[in-house]
């Protein structure tokens, strides 16, 4: 596995050569190229030291979420948001997109693929930037680090509105009806997914004081206000949801094998290819799905300021993590359609699992318990999302380009982001209640993958733009490089996604009972406004006001920092100027620009004098 990841990268960089320029280091150094300002940050995780526009948000060189992160935390942060509802949900729908048997189990593999270049082009970022958490957050920003605060701007409140998991508090809802066999009324199906997500976020569990030794449960903290339980109960749920899909596999080929009471188990697979689609809504609506599916290989990177040696470890994790679920994926479609007839799964919605179990074990208690256990593999899911997109949110709110950037940026008084998952909450519980309860999951899935396109097709060819850069700035090479045809492999599938959704259906395919086009034209116009947003708060009213927008850092307790963007009158910029440096900290009077670059929340009184200040020729 290792070879193959070091070919699938390419040439590894070593040790200094993966950061240095043949010269020494300085913490805090300065490298002008033109316009932009590159400073050296040193996270507190053991990795190398990144360069970074001096624009982006401070690293914190001592995480204030801990680092309580490893090898089995991430491959199970992975695992748990990928196997959520997608597996047991997006089934028939992938089948009623591409129309046949065979079609759908290649889109399956297809979605591995895409989610492997992928995967190629956010370990490369991380490689760069390896003491930041937040991934496309990060890498968006230094990416295109101009026009100043525009990407981050822009993908910080498309971020902020879309952080919703109503789909899979929806799906958790379903199968707990199922449980029971009771079919609910729409506003049942609402308050339980309420219910069932609020829990997620308060979910109890028990940790003793701090000053305990062993660190084993007694008493009754929630996970918003506990980091360390939150990654125990991840890891938890993960193992059971694995254990469950391993089943889910194993207990299809035992009916392949005609060991059970389904009869003709192989009648899915005669003709597999009859019936297959050419039509350009139901192909690309059923790899949306599949891509649903797979979201979750990126979560890690959410959480890298929280690894020790993160990209290492990320490296081996993640590929591991994808892997195992693609193999697992494709062994649980072909049992779906070993004991499901195919009409039937057409029609299954989101209940494909249950069904499933219902044609294997009949109507009694283990298709109960097994349905509680899809439940519950939802419910992991929820964790795992919460945890990764809240370092995402927090991250988008220590670059300042948010209100109020101290209530996302801090981690008083839990430890923990609780500002992000109060946001998360509050956008889930209107995306559950908004939308028609029979629409409200496909339209979800399919909002929430459009913005997300547009931005991984920006940040895929924004690789080329930082490799481009950081040869000018003659740095060395980073411990990991994706394999030019992955990186443009992965922005073509994601254009597949941009301009396919356009076609129209045929009466009646529309997994939505409105216009098909909506989640497109809702999707776009997020992204607009986000660009009206920016021009009018970064253009329009400082021109009225007569002021500019500088940063300022800020360290907050605890590690944390974050930048704070505020108003200086045209007057007062040349003196604003002179008293702080390139991140924005204050340096006092009469010292020069970047003679005191030093390290984001370093320790007091630490010697910045040896910072230096070197200009790249054009």
């Amino acid at each position: 596995m290792s070879s193959f990841l070091r070919r699938f990268g390419g040439k590894k960089g070593s040790g200094a050569e993966a950061t240095t320029t043949g010269a020494n280091v300085y913490q805090g150094e300065v490298i002008r190229d033109g316009g932009l300002k590159f400073t050296v940050e040193q996270g507190g995780n053991d990795s190398q030291p990144s360069y970074q526009e001096a624009s982006g948000a401070p690293v914190e060189t001592s995480s204030p979420l801990g680092y309580a992160v490893g090898p089995i935390t991430i491959l199970f942060l992975n695992l748990s948001k990928m196997v959520g509802t997608g597996v047991y949900s997006t089934p028939a729908s992938v089948l009623t997109g591409t129309g046949s048997i065979g079609l759908a189990l290649i889109y399956w593999f297809l979605g591995f693929l895409i989610a492997g270049s992928s995967l190629g082009v956010y370990l490369e970022y991380a490689s760069y930037f390896p003491n930041r958490s937040g991934s496309e957050v990060v890498y968006l920003e230094q990416a295109y680090p101009r026009p100043k605060y525009l990407f981050p701007t822009a993908f910080a409140f498309q971020t902020v509105i879309l952080s919703f998991s109503s789909s899979n508090a929806i799906v958790l809802a379903r199968y707990l009806f199922r449980i029971n066999g009771h079919v609910p009324s729409d506003w049942e199906l609402k308050g339980v997914a309420i219910a069932g997500y609020t829990v997620a976020v308060l979910r109890k569990t028990f940790s003793p004081p701090p000053t305990s030794k062993t660190y084993l449960p007694t008493k009754t903290p929630v996970l918003m206000f506990h980091t360390r339980a939150s990654y125990w109960l991840s890891n938890g749920i993960g193992a059971i949801k694995l254990l469950t899909l391993i089943f889910v596999a194993i207990t299809g080929l035992v009916v392949l094998g005609g060991h059970t009471r389904v009869e003709n188990p192989t009648a899915n697979f005669q003709n597999a290819f009859e019936g297959t689609s050419n039509e350009a809504y139901g192909l690309t609506n059923a790899l949306v799905k599949i891509i649903f599916s797979y979201t979750g290989y990126e979560n890690a990177f959410n959480v890298v300021n929280e690894v020790k040696n993160p990209v290492k470890t990320i490296k081996q994790s993640s590929f591991v993590a994808l892997f195992v679920v693609a193999v697992l994926y494709e062994f649980a479609n072909i049992a779906y359609m070993a004991a499901v007839p195919k009409s039937e799964l057409k029609a299954s919605t989101q209940i494909v699992a249950s069904l499933f179990f219902q044609k294997v074990f009949g109507n009694g208690g283990a298709v109960r318990g097994l349905n509680f256990l899809i439940a519950l593999s939802s419910f992991g899911n929820l964790l795992a999302v919460l945890l990764g997109t809240s370092r995402l949110i927090r991250e988008c709110g220590r670059q300042g380009v948010l209100p109020y950037p101290r209530f996302w940026a801090s981690t008083k008084p839990f430890g923990t982001p609780w500002g992000p998952y109060l946001v998360k909450w509050v956008t889930t519980v209107i995306m559950i209640v908004a939308p028609p309860a029979g629409d409200a999951f496909n339209f979800a899935v399919n909002l929430g993958s459009y913005p997300t396109a547009f931005f991984n097709v920006t940040m895929a060819a924004g690789l080329f733009i930082v490799r481009h850069r950081r040869a000018k700035l003659s740095l060395g090479p980073s411990e990991f490089r994706a394999w030019d045809v992955v990186v443009v492999f992965n922005i073509l599938s994601n254009l597949f996604i941009l301009v396919m959704p356009w076609y129209p259906p045929n009466e009646g395919d529309a997994d939505v009972s409105f216009w098909y086009g909506t989640y497109i034209v809702v999707g776009i116009a997020i992204i607009l406004l986000c660009g009206v947003y920016y021009a009018f708060w970064v253009y329009i009213l400082p021109k009225w006001g007569k002021y500019n927008i500088r940063q300022e850092l800020v360290d907050l307790d605890g590690g944390a920092a974050m930048n704070r963007l505020v108003k200086v009158p045209d007057a007062e910029l040349a003196r604003w100027d002179e008293t702080h440096d390139e991140v924005g900290r204050f340096i006092g009077e009469g010292e020069g620009e970047g003679e005191s670059v030093g390290v984001v929340g370093g320790d007091k009184g630490s010697d910045s004098s040896s910072a230096r200040v070197r200009e790249v020729p054009v």
